[in-house]
């Protein structure tokens, strides 16, 4: 039987569905750049340059039961998570990153036709997940600051009796700006689900000001509002993208229907172990935070000297950045030419801009350099 019958089987939304597209692999890039994965400086994911706690790397090495399937429950680092959040155990999820729990969460409350609210520009796996499960994604596109269109949210949702989630980022990717508590206030008073995404939320303070002994967020929201979910990452802060571990932080209600189906052993047993041994060096975790909150700050004030590009302030791990008379694409492939990876939008909403990781101060110094010769 020819593929061409055989295609039909293929659920029509999915055959119909644009992929996502992720990064490319950094080996890759290298390969096609022609330029040793040591000299490449890579500014485009949001990754954290100074990479996992030293004990991370022990505590794998260390490791001896990498044979036996992990505990299903990720009983020891939701009691770690615990310490760290001041949030009771019982109310938190670990997921394989925080990417399968926003999958889950679909799973749970969207059945065939049902609408989730996306905020663009925005991160693109609730859109990607809301049509993977055959939901309608309905957009309220974000102001020309980048701040939610609060109304616009209340009356889409007030004028619909469909809608099931509202996913929300605070500080938002790809410009790092935070939604404000009045905004999120009235958010939860609508008959949704308001799913808000921290997964930067470690970096959303002034240099010199690192938060302890818990992060600043609004995890504690979840134990006063039945209808909120935060989300989070050691992808950022605790270097660990590629170990790919997340939680959430759920109301109890929502939790016992979230375990049905959840998969069994959903966090394989060197993320439970690289993820509790982060949390065992949070101190030193939140030194390299505080070294690249200190960083975005000589980033942004220098992107400003270029005439060709206006950044954007942010709270993040990130600078976004309209490029002015002449190409975001052009930019991006010339600096990858040189070893500089940034990520660039040509989106409507983001119409020739760049977003900027924020590096190493040598990485910084090296990226300055060369925009200065472009």
């Amino acid at each position: 039987m020819s593929s061409e019958t055989l295609k039909n089987l293929i659920r029509p939304d999915i055959a119909d569905m644009a992929p996502y597209t992720p990064i490319v692999p950094f080996d890759v890039l290298s390969q096609r750049l022609g330029i040793p994965a040591e000299d490449i400086i890579k500014l485009d994911a949001n990754e954290n340059p100074y990479g996992p706690s030293p004990r991370v790397y022990q505590a794998l090495a260390d490791e001896t039961y990498y044979h036996i399937y992990p505990d299903p429950d990720s009983t020891l680092l939701r009691q770690a998570l615990s310490q760290y959040t001041g949030i009771d155990a019982t109310h938190i999820v670990a997921g394989h990153g925080a990417d399968e729990l926003i999958d889950l969460l679909i799973r749970l409350f969207v059945a065939p036709g049902d609408a989730v609210i996306n905020c663009p520009p925005t991160f693109g796996m609730y859109r990607f997940d809301t049509e993977l499960n055959s939901g309608k994604v309905i957009d309220i596109e974000r102001k020309e600051d980048f701040s939610l269109d609060t109304q616009k949210s209340v009356d889409t949702v007030t004028s619909r009796s469909n809608i099931k989630i509202l996913f929300v980022t605070s500080p938002n990717n790809p410009d790092g700006g935070m939604l404000d508590d009045a905004c999120l206030r009235r958010l939860l008073q609508l008959p949704l689900i308001v799913v808000l995404d921290e997964a930067y939320i470690e970096f959303a303070h002034p240099a010199g000001a690192v938060s302890q002994p818990h992060p600043i967020g609004r995890a504690d929201w979840v134990l006063e509002h039945e209808n909120l979910i935060v989300l989070r990452t050691f992808s950022k802060w605790a270097g660990l993208a590629g170990l790919r571990v997340g939680y959430g932080i759920f109301p109890h209600w929502i939790l016992s229907h979230l375990l049905k189906i959840k998969q069994p052993y959903n966090v394989n047993l060197a993320g439970a172990t690289a993820a509790l041994a982060s949390l065992s060096d949070v101190c030193q975790l939140q030194e390299n935070v505080e070294k690249i909150v200190e960083e975005r700050g000589r980033l942004y004030q220098a992107l400003q000297a270029f005439d060709f590009l206006e950044p954007y302030p942010s709270n993040a791990n990130f600078i976004l950045a309209r490029v002015i008379n002449r190409s975001a694409a052009a930019l991006k492939t010339m600096l990858a030419e040189r070893g500089i990876l940034i990520r660039y939008f040509d989106t409507p909403r983001l119409h020739n801009h760049v977003r900027i990781s924020v590096g190493t101060p040598s990485q910084t110094s090296a990226l300055l350099e060369t925009l200065s010769t472009l």
